[in-house]
């Protein structure tokens, strides 16, 4: 996800939209926890943490509750470096046992501008809401099937 650097345009916005879209979709905690400074900051919902260890930590977790789990990811504004993005996924709940749900939301990135982190994300803002998928979260009515 580093290598389109700010400032933005309206296409190299969205080409780093997709780029993080593949990449979330892989569901790897430490190839993910890349495309991220060392320092960056994260919200999640209601959780708030930064750091290389914390995102990989966090997104371990994610992915090992989030079963199926695929993501789309669309371009929702920018400027020089910010992007904020509209989001969707689907997943199985294990936790839930395993219905059916999809997250809406948006989040808002801040890219570092210059040296050695340039085009990494120091700022992730997260808020989501999840909605089971069809009767009981049996999946009826699945986007991504």
């Amino acid at each position: 996800m580093s290598n389109l650097l700010p400032p933005y345009t309206e296409e190299t916005a969205a080409q780093k939209v997709k780029l993080a879209q593949d990449l979330w979709n892989t569901k790897n905690p430490s190839k993910i926890a890349q495309a991220y400074t060392p320092t960056s900051t994260w919200r999640n919902r209601d959780q708030f943490f930064s750091g290389t260890a914390a995102i990989e930590e966090f997104l371990t977790k994610k992915f090992a509750k989030e079963i199926n789990y695929q993501l789309r990811k669309e371009l929702f504004a920018f400027t020089d470096d910010k992007i904020a993005v509209q989001f969707w996924y689907e997943y199985q709940d294990r936790d839930d046992g395993l219905k059916w749900k999809r997250c809406y939301g948006i989040e808002h990135w801040t890219f570092e501008r210059e040296g050695e982190y340039a085009g990494k994300m120091k700022v992730r803002m997260m808020s989501g809401n999840d909605v089971l998928i069809g009767e009981g979260g049996n999946g009826e009515g699945r986007w991504f099937a």
